[in-house]
């Protein structure tokens, strides 16, 4: 394992800010007076005016006021779910955002500036973090060794098409392998698949209506990620952090600018220099975008799509288009679980799935809920510890990244 900075900037009016927001001068100099006076004085309204959390949006004024929720939170929302945040459930920010608000952000540059230690750090402004060395598919290569060394076995190219389930137990899966239909008996099964996919394809016992709209209306955010190599960026790396080829140091770059649809940007080479061949002299960079699958951008082919979104970074200044090595892409289906529709009903259908006693729902999909990879394993050692222990509630499982504040800390 690697252990990184963690950085990341928000792209906007063409210029990059700290994120989280922080409190240095050149934060206010990139905002410019006028900004900065707007900024400070619908923060201090939204002090002492709080708003009802009804809604994402909100949620987010409550926190950071309603200038600073639109500048660097209402276009980057909106673009990641397709919806405007005063439509999204605020369970979101408190799933994702949790302690950072302004008081936390001024607070801990304070304890920066006067190096006063504390007991811990907001998961959003711990500084470093631990990545493998060749990417986080190293890390399931890894476990799956030692599974199959310990007598595990791993069927893959089994796509799940029913759940055959009777009495509250799943007695098996029909999968089709090689387009035949196989049936795989178990007495415990751990889903991480779609909770949707999951409910719709229950087969025998017949699941009440109510419970499969729930299901079949939860909604998903899908993804499109293109790879692009490059000789070199444009930006210029201005900070004191030194990297390979003196590069911006940032793993990814929010991008808040209206006018362009993507909405995230990777550096590879700071993740981990082991996954270029030649990081010394080219820079390998991923471009995030949101989207529906089956809308307009999902069914543009590879190349109009690469076409498009390089088009897109020589408008925002990041690179030439001569520069360009090579590029790749890649289509990623309910990439996000969402918070919108019949979500607000989730809670009901939570506990139709928990009769069934030998069923774990697991991970980012398999619960409905934007969890992080940490978060995500959390769950399934949750479940390890149940099945071993012989604990019937499943209530922990659940409950993971419920708390007020991430379980991920920093000693400072």
């Amino acid at each position: 394992m690697l252990v990184r900075n963690r950085i990341s900037r928000i792209y906007y009016l063409k210029k990059f800010f700290d994120y989280p927001i922080t409190m240095k001068k050149e934060t206010f100099a990139n905002l410019g007076l006028v900004r900065t006076i707007k900024v400070g004085f619908r923060y201090l309204k939204s002090v002492f005016i709080k708003k009802k959390e009804t809604s994402l949006e909100n949620f987010y004024i409550n926190r950071f006021g309603k200038k600073l929720y639109s500048m660097f939170f209402e276009k980057y929302t909106e673009k990641l779910w397709g919806r405007h945040p005063s439509k999204i459930s605020a369970d979101w920010g408190a799933q994702r955002v949790k302690g950072l608000s302004i008081i936390a952000i001024i607070k801990d540059s304070f304890m920066k500036l006067f190096k006063i230690k504390g007991n811990k750090v907001e998961t959003s402004l711990i500084e470093e973090f631990w990545y493998p060395k060749y990417g986080p598919g190293e890390l399931w290569e890894k476990l799956a060794k030692e599974f199959e060394k310990k007598g595990g076995q791993i069927l893959k190219s089994h796509k799940v098409k029913y759940v055959n389930i009777k009495d509250n137990k799943v007695e098996s899966v029909i999968c089709i392998v090689n387009d035949k239909e196989i049936e795989i008996k178990g007495d415990i099964f751990v889903s991480s698949m779609p909770v949707k996919d999951l409910v719709e394809g229950f087969k025998g016992d017949k699941v009440p209506k109510k419970y499969l709209n729930i299901a079949s209306g939860l909604p998903y955010r899908d993804f499109i990620t293109v790879g692009v190599l490059v000789k070199k960026l444009k930006l210029e790396n201005k900070t004191n952090i030194p990297t390979l080829g003196n590069i911006v140091p940032d793993c990814w770059i929010y991008v808040q600018e209206p006018d362009v649809k993507m909405g995230r940007i990777q550096i590879f080479n700071n993740w981990s220099p082991y996954m270029l061949k030649d990081p010394e002299n080219t820079v390998w960079i991923g471009l995030e975008y949101f989207c529906n699958e089956n809308d307009e951008y999902w069914n543009m082919t590879d190349e109009e799509f690469t076409i498009f979104a390089i088009s897109e970074l020589e408008k925002m200044g990041i690179i030439n288009k001569e520069d360009v090595l090579d590029t790749h892409r890649e289509k990623v289906k309910k990439a996000y679980p969402a918070y919108f529709d019949t979500y607000s009903e989730m809670d009901k259908l939570i506990e139709y799935l928990n009769k069934f006693t030998n069923l774990y729902c697991v991970g980012r999909n398999g619960q409905h809920k934007y969890n992080n990879m940490d978060h995500s394993m959390l769950t399934a050692m949750e479940t390890v510890k149940n099945i071993k222990n012989g604990i019937q509630s499943k209530d922990n499982i659940w409950n993971v990244n419920t708390e007020k504040s991430y379980h991920e800390s920093k000693e400072n």
